[in-house]
């Protein structure tokens, strides 16, 4: 074989895995934010059962928040959101995510808004923690802030109908 076709077969190779590196990139990052996307119309649905569906049995809720001036971060286990009470009727919409992965680990960074018995409540940003699992991507951790304007946006399309 000369050296004109081992150059060729070698570019050939490249070529196909460059080509074939970014498709199961994109796929990775598609099913990373699909669960993201089914977490929050499942808040929306005020079903936290299934939204512990898409957790890992150890995974953790944080909520940071700053009130008169203090800080205060709160928690809520894997069981403690399961069986969390729901008082209202929930709508959380979020926009223009931002999604990482990198190999077994994925984070969605998703700016949120927030709306309680068909009134805006606040906004802010939600953070799911990913990991691959043999059933696909969990939640391993979620953490979110509770924040009104100019600190975060309403959702661009307005309020939801």
């Amino acid at each position: 074989m000369s050296s004109a076709q081992n150059s060729g077969i070698f570019f050939c190779i490249c070529l196909f895995v460059l080509l074939a590196m970014p498709a199961h990139a994109d796929q990775d990052e598609d099913d990373v934010l699909a669960v993201a996307d089914q977490a929050l119309e499942r808040i929306t649905a005020e079903d936290f059962v299934g939204l512990t569906d898409l957790m890992i049995d150890t995974a953790v809720a944080y909520t940071g928040t700053k009130r008169d001036g203090e800080y205060q971060v709160r928690t809520r286990s894997y069981t403690e959101q399961r069986e969390a009470d729901i008082n209202g009727d929930y709508v959380e919409r979020g926009y223009d995510p931002t999604v990482m992965v990198a190999g077994p680990i994925a984070m969605v960074w998703y700016p949120y808004d927030f709306y309680l018995d068909g009134e805006w409540s606040h906004c802010g940003i939600d953070i799911f923690n990913l990991v691959r699992t043999n059933d696909g991507w969990r939640i391993a951790t979620m953490l979110w802030n509770a924040e009104q304007p100019p600190a975060c946006e309403p959702h661009p399309d307005g309020p939801p109908d």
